[in-house]
């Protein structure tokens, strides 16, 4: 359904010579401007003077943050279908998606654990169960822990393809890591309660790294399989190479008698 919509969209930009690379780095400046404004929010509400308002206006910006993200996350969709449409697929542009994508994610999470360490006011003058968690401090340890696990579910991928395994299994792909993050920062800018991104990081923290640990099992059998297929092969090589020897010998002790 989504590609219905954006086909013809994509057919234009390829008539004007746009690139997958170019949509690849246009949607990673937005994922830039989504970490600036988390960022930014995180800045405000770690004022000394924190009063209702100011909290509220960085957890708007949380909300506008949260809808700069879901938008550049098309930018993902219409650079591999451009690649696809044009046949403008390359290696190099694979790697600079890949490298993007990374960057994109660790910066934006990073802004959102920026908010919890610096969202620490004072409960005898303001009222913090209405805004959100009162330990910020360990929900900056969970994003944290999110961030391991998203670039950890990417690397095992990557590392399995690297050794010749297809490795796609999981619950947490950066897709779903992607609308987690955007959906529950949006609700948390609609809401002013910043429960709702600390849920989505708590999720993506558990799903993530359930994944990554997911992957490494997956990936078990089939490198054993693949290593005793190599083993056998080298010692059949070595038997080859044995008896190619013996008979060079014989020849030699014949030619010599």
């Amino acid at each position: 359904m989504i590609y219905k919509i954006i086909d013809p969209l994509i057919k234009g930009m390829y008539k004007s010579g746009i690139t997958p690379n170019m949509i690849t780095t246009v949607g990673f400046i937005g994922n830039l401007a989504a970490a600036g404004f988390f960022i930014h929010a995180a800045y405000i509400m770690g004022a000394i003077d924190l009063d209702a308002n100011t909290v509220n206006r960085g957890l708007h910006e949380i909300g506008w943050g949260g809808a700069i993200l879901l938008f550049s996350s098309l930018f993902d969709l219409m650079d591999g279908r451009l690649a696809r449409i044009g046949h403008l697929s390359s290696s190099f542009g694979a790697m600079w998606d890949s490298t993007l994508d990374r960057y994109s994610e660790l910066i934006t999470l990073f802004g959102i654990c920026l908010v919890f360490l610096r969202f620490n006011p004072d409960p005898s003058i303001f009222e913090l169960k209405s805004a959100g968690p009162a330990q910020g401090f360990w929900w900056g340890v969970i994003t944290f822990t999110a961030m391991v696990g998203s670039v950890m579910v990417s690397y095992v991928r990557a590392r399995a393809e690297g050794l010749g395994i297809e490795c796609k299994v999981g619950l947490m792909q950066r897709p779903e890591r992607v609308v987690v993050t955007a959906v529950t920062a949006i609700l948390t800018g609609c809401t002013k309660n910043l429960w709702w991104v600390a849920g989505g990081m708590a999720l993506i923290a558990l799903l993530a790294n359930i994944t990554a640990f997911w992957r490494v099992a997956y990936c078990y059998k089939p490198l054993k399989e693949k290593e005793l297929k190599e083993k056998e092969t080298h010692e059949k090589e070595e038997m080859e190479g044995s008896k190619l020897k013996a008979i060079k010998s014989k020849k030699r002790s014949r030619q010599q008698a």
